[in-house]
């Protein structure tokens, strides 16, 4: 069962007062990602998405801890001065579980992605966290064996992460295995198929079903108390059907996405936002939107799932 308890002083990690106070007291707090702020929308929308979605998690009955990494201090929590600069400051890099020892000894700034953040909130006693969809294996990996990160960090992480699957842009088949191998548990929130991050459904099923936030709060339970390998537990929230992308649109303009980072020779780290920036403009902002609507609804998720978890302890 979680036990209230003050994360351990830490030069490197910083959590805001209001979070510390919360771990402290056994509160339910959940973990928001930064590079969504920084680098995937335009200003100033970025920054009233940031507030927008702490607001969701504290409508939810949770406490929101936007992760970032300011002056080579990652601060677990940001106050409205640190959203404004991760919103607003140029040059911000962004940063995945690697980075964060090289960006804390150059007293760097930038955006946490999903290994970063799950690796901080984790350091910090942060149970949940909340994103729009996970990294994962890329299509053509048997060429290049391009692989997210995120999948390695999870995979030694104890950590509930709230997302709306893995983005379409990779091969969700191979990453769904790749879970699998790594141990890591995938659980569909009302859905007995996975969620394709822009769409409801990416067509792969998934082996357990659950229903409530609270049934998500007993599988963490049962990880602690059967011990093994500190390893993530996936929560897949499918966007709406009424909100998600046209499936035949976001199709086609992924083919030609495809097509055309197979022409231009992108590859590696560059392909990721290579193919958002195609879809979004391909798609006249919709893919964005469906986006911000699976995030919304992921952290009101974590919000309420973090809630469970804290009236057990």
């Amino acid at each position: 069962m979680p036990t209230p308890s003050a994360p351990a002083a830490h030069p490197l990690i910083r959590p805001s007062q209001e979070v510390a106070e919360a771990l402290a007291a056994g509160a339910p707090v959940v973990a928001l990602e930064s590079t969504i702020i920084s680098h995937g929308l335009p200003q100033p929308r970025n920054l009233e998405v940031a507030i927008e979605l702490e607001d969701i998690v504290r409508e939810a009955g949770a406490v929101p801890a936007t992760i970032a990494v300011l002056d080579g201090v990652a601060r677990v929590g940001l106050d409205p001065a640190g959203l404004k600069r991760i919103a607003t400051e140029g040059g911000l890099r962004k940063l995945g579980q690697r980075d964060l020892p090289v960006a804390a000894a150059l007293g760097a700034s930038g955006a946490t992605t999903v290994s970063a953040t799950s690796f901080l909130a984790a350091r910090a006693g942060i149970r949940v966290f909340a994103t729009g969809g996970l990294g994962g294996v890329h299509r053509g990996w048997t060429q290049d064996q391009d692989e997210s990160a995120d999948l390695d960090t999870l995979s030694r992480t104890r950590i509930t992460v709230v997302c709306a699957g893995v983005k379409s842009i990779l091969d969700v088949p191979a990453t769904l295995q790749r879970l699998e191998t790594r141990g890591i548990t995938v659980t569909g929130f009302r859905t007995g198929e996975f969620p394709g991050f822009y769409l409801h459904t990416s067509g792969a099923p998934v082996d357990w079903r659950i229903e409530t936030p609270e049934e998500a709060a007993a599988i963490m339970r049962a990880q602690d108390r059967l011990g093994g390998a500190e390893s993530a537990l996936i929560v897949a929230n499918p966007v709406p059907v009424d909100r998600q992308l046209d499936p035949e649109l976001h199709d086609r303009v992924l083919a030609e996405a495809l097509a055309a980072a197979e022409r231009e020779g992108v590859t590696g780290q560059a392909i990721t936002p290579f193919l958002l920036d195609f879809l979004v403009r391909g798609t006249g902002g919709a893919s964005l939107e469906a986006n911000l609507a699976a995030v919304r609804g992921n952290a009101r998720l974590a919000g309420r799932i973090a809630a469970a978890w804290s009236a057990a302890a």
